[in-house]
């Protein structure tokens, strides 16, 4: 079991025991411990294995939480997690799920209406009798009825770091078996969506019923959905990803993977595009229509050649004009991950980050980084113990000493500063002209209206110490929608004065999102890919800011910690007023 799942664990039955009003400070022992466990860089059941350590070492673990831990390696789950879970039913975690309800929230759903599942939840909003409930009204009838019809659409969908993993687990796996050639995901994944459905793996080899036998057979396999001659399908663990294995012969690899890659209107056009050569084309190969003689199937690069067309990334095949920038020779240079030069959002424990200045850098550094800018909340986000002037300054300060220490890498002081409600910032001048750059956010009042929303945005982005516009829509993935405003007009102005549009490369957010930043592009809009990192390990998510950014169709030229850190200060200036 990885710690994510572990973390989630421990996290829901801290959300059950808030539901029915147990002892505060217990809960906070299983909350605390479930954001120690995420964020501890090994393998908690490694840990547990290794008779020499002790799972205490970990801070917020203590000798209780330890034998949750050791239960939850042994079966999976734990006694208090059982005992509630006999109280409450596994439905009523969904609730959490939405907008607008927390535990107390549901505790009073449920004593007073027997609320257990989402379908009850509608009922009682239909029939509005939400808003009879202390503290509930119309307004959140409305917007918890909105959320239960975005819950529902996205629901059976998974972050792509998750499905990312998935893959890499089961690629590990299925090779160690051996009797393979080559080994790829395919499907939403390779195209780098933000959520992920299900999970194509396809395989080459001589011996599928060997290669079939062991992934069925897989230990973390929770559920066998259906097996033949050249395909299986399954559910991986407690979450219940689907993933379909595909055996094929070298020969048609090529085939399949573009097949099973493409979208359902990239494929159409393709296949459309071989039918007027007089040939067809599916997951076996591209075959000549009247003699079926194979033409290609090898390689996805011999496929899109015989057709004409220079090979498209992955993240480009969603048919919006790809086929005709590859019939013409225009298609973008995409941006790479060994492009990213710096990263330009993360936070210490200076707030609430899980590691301090020093440590990140350190980090930064041997991922062959040049620069970061270390940028911590300011005083508004009380929760994260947010910088106010003072202590900002004084950050600054240290940032500059420490950079005269000379660790490997440059590091700018920064701050991410809140956008307050009338879109002024957080921190007074003052301060933010004693720091190298500023990232502007939105983290409240998220509820506003389009109108409000985009001169909120406007005003923010006069400001002149303003470097970049953070997670510009306020979007969480799979669970809260991003906030409207108008996109368009806060992408010119942004253009307009230099402040950079972020790519906040969280996989929780992955913001902003393809079809946006080709918008922003069309009107000079540039950007930075930065990963918002929380702690160390967070900053791999780079690759999926960089996926992300490609999807965009954005090059190198585009995204401004592409360049070096000596440039890097000046280049914000271009086109400021």
């Amino acid at each position: 079991m990885e710690n994510a799942e572990i973390a989630r664990l421990l996290s829901e039955t801290a959300d059950l025991m808030e539901i029915a009003a147990e002892d505060g400070f217990r809960i906070r022992s299983y909350r605390n411990a479930a954001t120690a466990v995420e964020g501890w860089p090994e393998r908690i059941e490694d840990i547990l294995q290794d008779t020499s350590r002790s799972i205490t070492e970990i801070p917020g673990v203590g000798k209780g939480i330890a034998n949750v831990l050791a239960e939850i390696a042994e079966r999976g789950s734990f006694e208090r997690r059982d005992q509630m879970l006999e109280r409450y039913p596994p439905t009523a975690l969904e609730l959490l799920k939405i907008q607008g309800l927390g535990p107390k929230s549901i505790a009073l759903l449920i004593e007073h209406y027997r609320v257990t599942t989402i379908d009850d939840l509608e009922k009682i909003c239909q029939e509005q009798k939400l808003r009879l409930l202390p503290r509930m009204g119309a307004k959140l009838e409305e917007k918890v009825l909105r959320s239960i019809a975005g819950y529902r659409k996205r629901a059976g969908r998974f972050l792509l770091d998750f499905a990312a993993r998935v893959a890499e687990d089961l690629t590990e796996y299925l090779t160690a078996g051996g009797h393979i050639g080559r080994i790829e995901p395919a499907g939403s994944l390779r195209r780098g969506r933000e959520t992920v459905g299900d999970l194509d793996l396809l395989v080459s080899t001589e011996d599928a019923g060997a290669v079939l036998e062991r992934f069925t057979s897989n230990p973390k396999v929770s559920e066998v959905l259906g097996r033949g001659e050249n395909k299986a399908s399954v559910r991986v663990g407690v979450e219940g990803l689907q993933v379909d294995v595909r055996a094929l012969p070298e020969s048609s690899f090529g085939a399949a993977l573009q097949y099973f890659t493409g979208s359902k209107l990239h494929n159409v056009a393709l296949r459309t595009r071989a039918v007027r050569m007089g040939w067809t084309l599916n997951e076996y190969g591209l075959f000549e229509a009247e003699s079926e003689r194979l033409l290609a199937g090898r390689t996805e690069e011999e496929i899109y050649e015989k057709l004409g067309l220079a090979w498209i990334p992955p993240e480009l095949r969603e048919n919006q004009g790809e086929l005709e920038a590859s019939e013409q020779g225009n298609l973008p240079k995409l941006v790479e991950l060994g492009d990213i030069r710096g990263d330009l959002h993360m936070h210490t424990t200076e707030t609430d980050g899980r590691a301090t200045l020093e440590e990140m850098a350190e980090a930064a550094r041997e991922r062959g980084l040049e620069y970061i800018a270390i940028t911590d909340h300011s005083k508004s986000l009380a929760m994260a113990n947010g910088l106010d002037e003072t202590r900002a300054v004084a950050f600054a300060k240290k940032v500059r000493e420490v950079n005269q220490r000379g660790l490997g890498v440059r590091i700018f002081s920064g701050l991410e500063c809140d956008i307050k409600r009338d879109g002024g910032m957080d921190l007074v001048d003052d301060a933010l002209a004693e720091l190298d750059m500023v990232v502007a956010s939105v983290h409240s009042y998220m509820n506003m209206d389009s109108a409000e929303m985009t001169d909120r945005l406007l005003r923010a982005l006069e400001c002149p110490y303003v470097k970049v516009l953070g997670h510009p829509t306020g979007r969480v993935l799979l669970h809260r929608d991003g906030y409207p405003f108008d996109f368009e007009r806060v992408a010119e102005a942004a253009a307009r004065r230099g402040v950079a549009l972020e790519i906040n490369a969280s996989p929780e957010r992955l913001d902003l999102h393809a079809p946006l930043l080709r918008a922003a592009k069309a009107r000079g809009a540039r950007f930075v890919i930065s990963t918002d990192a929380h702690h160390p390990k967070h900053l791999a998510n780079m690759r999926y800011g960089v996926i992300t950014a490609r999807r965009g169709w954005l090059e190198k030229a585009d995204i401004v910690n592409t360049l070096p850190a000596g440039n890097l200060l000046g280049a914000w200036q271009n086109g400021k007023q």
